[in-house]
């Protein structure tokens, strides 16, 4: 018998992880991780005082409502509404132990056993796993060279048991920020079929367009849409745990069953940082923002090095680069050692592909979070260095 566990993969990262097990590097050339996107400075410190002030309050370390602290909902309903352009109600917003936690509670209130979602690849790894311990079929819709979904093909994939398509912009892990136009075509397609259109904005601040990007939120919050949020980028809080669902209030009414099982409630201290963030952290997180769209800039100030080589890149945005390799050999047979060769620990496209899909054979990700401008080019020197054989011209990308 295989059990929900087993049905599926390893977690990707605590993979990539083991790989560096033995391995050491010299002082003058250190690591340079680019394998996972969590930010690992601390909150800034009028944050982390405010976090003190709260771990005084007595119902920090109690219960709290299990759909969020009103005064968190309610703030960032005023927030999301001044971004968007839409009405938003905090009773339509609910706050997760983080924002895989609101992917899992949407799913669970959404699907049953033998149901299907549609998920562009390449796909953020941790959404496949959870439709596999849910018993919900990952339905893969391909995405051409620019990695963007195409809503006509997502619709030759839907059939009775379709329940969703997910969608992840900026988009983890390939890093492009979808079109306004793309997402109202998913939106009307989710519209026309009955189905639900979940957008995980977890890298929302991190976007590089000025104005709203999209306009999915012009009516009010309602069948189909339903937004995923995280705190955890915004504001340095990973290890605190903090996201959001917006959502039609009678489907936050069935994620509140998934969450008081589960966790009862989003921590309390986490809770009460993401509000005071909201409340004071604008121009810090404005500070923030310029700062990564520099690196991505120097991305593609870089990808010359590369591009000599034989390198192509295939998305830039938020905390992400996604490369396409020039070598014979499999990613996922390189990637371990990049971290011995090279001092380089990424993730293979195979990470983030179906079994089956021979493209992520071709590509890695690579996640600047905690990379500068200076480490960046140093990556990239590295990367363009590697002496490996090639890959056949003929060899389809």
């Amino acid at each position: 018998m295989t059990t929900r566990t087993a049905s599926t993969f390893a977690p990707p990262v605590m993979e990539a992880r083991r790989w560096l097990d033995g391995v050491s590097h010299p002082a003058d050339r250190p690591l340079i991780n680019v394998s996972q996107a969590a930010p690992v400075d601390p909150p800034p410190a009028p944050l982390r005082a405010a976090m003190a002030e709260a771990l005084e309050l007595t119902e920090t370390h109690l219960y709290g409502p299990v759909l969020g602290l009103p005064e968190l909902r309610a703030e960032l309903a005023v927030q999301w509404c001044a971004h968007y352009g839409g009405a938003v109600a905090a009773d339509e917003v609910a706050i997760t132990a983080g924002c895989n936690q609101a992917f899992a509670a949407v799913i669970t209130a959404l699907c049953t056993e033998g149901d299907e979602v549609i998920l562009p690849t390449p796909w953020y790894f941790n959404h496949k796993m959870w439709l596999d311990m849910a018993g919900v079929r990952a339905v893969p819709l391909s995405t051409g060279p620019d990695l963007l979904p195409d809503a006509a093909a997502a619709r030759a994939l839907v059939t009775p048991r379709t329940r969703a398509i997910a969608l992840v912009t900026p988009n983890n892990p390939g890093g492009v920020e979808y079109p306004a136009a793309t997402l109202r075509a998913f939106a009307d397609l989710a519209a026309e079929t009955g189905l639900r259109l979940i957008v995980d904005e977890t890298y929302r601040d991190f976007d590089s367009r000025a104005a709203p990007p999209h306009d999915l939120l012009r009516d009010g919050v309602g069948a189909p849409l339903i937004q995923l949020y995280s705190f955890s980028k915004a504001y340095r809080l990973t290890g605190h745990r903090v996201g959001a669902v917006i959502a039609e209030a009678p489907l936050l009414a069935e994620i509140e069953k998934f969450l008081d099982t589960v966790a009862i409630c989003a921590p309390q201290l986490g809770q009460r940082a993401a509000l005071w963030g909201l409340q004071n952290l604008g121009p810090w997180l404005a500070g923030e923002r310029a700062e990564i769209l520099d690196r991505r800039a120097a991305i593609a100030e870089n990808m010359p090095k590369l591009e000599a080589q034989g390198w192509r890149l295939l998305g830039v945005g938020a905390y992400f680069a996604y490369l396409q390799h020039p070598f014979a050999d499999s990613a996922a047979d390189l990637a371990p050692r990049l971290v011995r060769e090279a001092g380089v620990l990424a993730l293979p496209g195979t990470m983030f592909m179906p079994a089956g899909d021979d493209r992520g054979a071709r590509q890695f990700r690579i996640a600047f979070a905690n990379v500068d401008r200076t480490g960046i080019g140093a990556l990239f020197d590295r990367l363009a260095a590697l002496d490996w054989p090639l890959a056949s011209p003929d060899r389809p990308a």
